[in-house]
């Protein structure tokens, strides 16, 4: 089945003052009940935050990154946030993370949009690649990047085990796999 074409969106840069918005789309996407309306949801894996307010603030607040926001038409967050995503600079490349759309809004195109108003940046930054790493465990996630061009690198990184800013892991083999797209 194909994807919707994305509702209208508006994008603009997070402040300080989204960041409460912000965590509960997050969380919303990939924690708890409220997630499984959706494609996304990590409530099997984890429980817990998703993203913790401090690491977020300083993702807004370092230079050479942006916590993207993309809003419905012209309506003022939280009401009209539909979705949300972290791009940087790390090591050379683009770093896409934190990405979340509206549960009731995934298959709507939304996504599509969001990761490609992010490549588009890192492009602008002159960057030769992007980068995410994905739990390994999210087969249906892996895929859906395979089909925006994404490939699996065979590097992996450990989950924070221990470090509940980021989740309460329901299993004991959590780990990432980065994921990279050639940008140029």
């Amino acid at each position: 089945m194909a994807e919707e074409a994305a509702p209208p969106l508006r994008f603009r840069h997070a402040t300080v003052a989204d960041i409460d918005a912000v965590v509960a789309l997050v969380t919303s996407a990939y924690r708890g009940d409220a997630s499984r309306a959706g494609w996304t949801t990590e409530a099997d894996l984890l429980d817990g935050p998703r993203i913790d307010p401090d690491v977020l603030r300083q993702d807004i607040e370092r230079p050479r990154s942006i916590v993207l926001l993309a809003e419905a038409g012209s309506a003022p967050a939280p009401d009209g946030l539909m979705a949300c995503a972290h791009v940087a600079v790390e090591d050379g490349a683009g770093y896409f993370g934190m990405f979340a759309v509206r549960p009731g809004l995934q298959g709507a195109g939304v996504g599509k949009a969001v990761l490609a108003e992010c490549e588009r940046t890192a492009a602008d930054w002159q960057l030769p690649a992007m980068r995410m790493t994905v739990l390994v465990q999210r087969d249906e996630l892996i895929g859906w990047y395979e089909r925006r061009g994404y490939r699996r690198t065979g590097v992996f990184k450990p989950f924070p085990y221990g470090d509940e800013r980021f989740g309460i892991p329901r299993r004991d083999d959590l780990r990432f796999e980065v994921l990279e797209k050639p940008l140029q």
